[in-house]
């Protein structure tokens, strides 16, 4: 029995981070986790920034509204669906998942959430798991089912090697570099192509 996992950002959606990094101007808020790997650290900088320049949750939200799904995307997620279970694997957040997965016509996602002060700042991060996606991979592996992962950052890297089979999809090329024995895809076609030879 098999399950597909899929990262979220940069595989369906544009990143969420660097829209809001256009849409306010901050540059500094460009750097997503193909250029971080350690996602706390990485998310104490977007809170640090977020709290510089008074930008709360609504404000997010009203970007993440603006987002359309990556050419495609739905329409890869649903032949996809109509093959194997998919599940969603991000570390995104509910309170930005919610009208994007309505875009997607609502695939299952796990995901993290977030802490909201009173001034509707974000003050934390609840995380599920640590390790998040491959411990999600591990945990599918140990009810009996079989996965095929794919993603584009470094924080993929865990669950496309503990999978059976795994791709990397419009990636960086200093991922590619460091990780040969990938296969990398840039369309759609050519992911749905290799993940139904691996089912």
């Amino acid at each position: 029995m098999n399950i597909c996992c899929l990262d979220l950002e940069g595989v369906l959606v544009p990143e969420i981070w660097i829209a809001l990094a256009e849409e306010s101007g901050i540059e500094g808020l460009r750097r997503t986790t193909r250029d971080e790997p350690d996602y706390g650290k990485l998310m104490a900088w977007r809170m640090g920034i977020l709290r510089e320049h008074g930008l709360g949750i609504a404000d997010i939200q009203r970007v993440i509204a603006t987002i359309e799904v990556l050419p495609g995307a739905k329409e890869f997620l649903d032949r996809l669906r109509a093959q194997t279970q998919v599940i969603i694997i991000s570390d995104t957040f509910e309170e930005f998942a919610r009208p994007l997965m309505a875009k997607l016509g609502w695939p299952t996602i796990f995901c993290n959430a977030l802490e909201i002060d009173e001034d509707g700042m974000i003050a934390g991060v609840h995380m599920r798991c640590s390790n998040s996606k491959q411990t999600t991979v591990r945990g599918l592996h140990a009810i009996g089912f079989e996965t095929i992962a794919a993603g584009d950052s470094y924080n993929d890297l865990g669950m496309i090697r503990a999978s059976k089979a795994g791709f990397l999809f419009r990636t960086t090329d200093a991922i590619k570099q460091d990780n040969p024995d990938l296969a990398a895809y840039e369309t759609y076609d050519e992911l749905l192509a290799a993940i139904e030879a691996a089912l």
